[in-house]
C-alpha cells in the first residue's frame, strides 16, 4: 500500500493526500494551529478510516451469515490524550444496523470478529485506546430487500 501526502502551499496547513488506488482527499489543521478548517483533520481521518474498516467487516460478515442487512452506520466518539503525543485513549463504536429479522447474536458476533480479527485499523488503535462497542438493530420493513429485487 502506498500514499502520498503533499502540503499545498506556504500559507495555511492544507495537505492533499493521494492513495495508491488513485483517490485524493484534502486534510487541514485547526485555525489555532495554522489551518483554515477547509477539510478534516488528519486524526479525524484516522477515526473515519477505522469506522469504515469496521463497518465494512460487519456488513460482509452479516451477509455471509445470510442476514438480511439493508443498512449499517457506525457512530464513533473518541477521546485523546491531553499531552503530546495526543493519541486516542478511548473510542466507542455505536453500530446502527437495519434489516429484516436480524439476529442480535449474529450482529454482536460480526462486531466482535471485526474488532478482534479483521479490522486492522481498530486492532492498531487498541494499543493506545480503550475500545467499546454498542449496537442497535432497527427492523426495516419499508426498504426492499436485495433478494426481493432479484426474485422473479
Amino acid at each position: 500500500m502506498e500514499a502520498t501526502v503533499r502540503w499545498t502551499g506556504l500559507s495555511g496547513m492544507t495537505f492533499l493526500a493521494e492513495t495508491g488506488s488513485g483517490h485524493a482527499v484534502l486534510m487541514d489543521g485547526a485555525p489555532d494551529g495554522g489551518g483554515r478548517n477547509l477539510a478534516p483533520r488528519p486524526m479525524e481521518m484516522v477515526l473515519l478510516g477505522t469506522g469504515g474498516c469496521s463497518a465494512y467487516d460487519v456488513v460482509l460478515i452479516l451477509r455471509k451469515s445470510k442476514q438480511d442487512i439493508r443498512a449499517c452506520e457506525v457512530k464513533l466518539s473518541a477521546e485523546r490524550a491531553e499531552v503530546e503525543p495526543k493519541v486516542f485513549t478511548k473510542i466507542n463504536f455505536h453500530f446502527i444496523v437495519r434489516g429484516r429479522d436480524l439476529k442480535p447474536n449474529l450482529v454482536e458476533r460480526a462486531i466482535k470478529l471485526s474488532h478482534e480479527k479483521y479490522c486492522s485499523a481498530s486492532i492498531m488503535l487498541e494499543k493506545t485506546a480503550e475500545m467499546t462497542h454498542t449496537f442497535e438493530i432497527i427492523e426495516d420493513l419499508d426498504m426492499p430487500s436485495e433478494h426481493a429485487l432479484t426474485k422473479d
